[in-house]
């Protein structure tokens, strides 16, 4: 399982490979929710996770429960034709073991990040 964090700030992004404890650590989490980043390897930090997609490709959304695979009905918005609608399997916001990849934002920095960060443009 992959963890993708971006910091919105400077508009960087990295991919962490996580080990058996985070990934245990991040079962059953949903989207939308914040958590420590020391607990799945990210230290000195505070993540929100904002989405993902499972083992076939599918996209997490944050409005439907569990984690299951969904067929909604989308609208298409760059349509020719107004209101056309367009039918598209997504997988719920639960993190399960079919999750292979989870999508994140860095909400809080720590202060020893912060200070790395001073020093690297000094």
């Amino acid at each position: 399982m992959k963890l993708v964090y971006s910091n919105r700030k400077d508009g960087t992004s990295k991919q962490v490979e996580l080990d058996e404890s985070a990934k245990a650590m991040l079962m059953n989490r949903k989207v939308g929710e914040i958590l420590e980043g020391s607990t799945i390897g990210v230290p000195g930090v505070k993540l929100k996770i904002t989405g993902g997609s499972d083992n076939s490709g599918f996209p997490m959304v944050k409005n439907l429960e569990g984690s299951r695979k969904f067929s909604t009905l989308k609208t298409i918005k760059s349509s020719d034709r107004k209101g056309e609608k367009k039918r598209q399997t997504v997988v719920g916001n639960t993190i399960s073991v079919n999750t292979e990849q989870i999508n994140a934002v860095i909400v809080e920095e720590g202060e020893e990040e912060k200070e790395a960060k001073d020093n690297e443009k000094k």
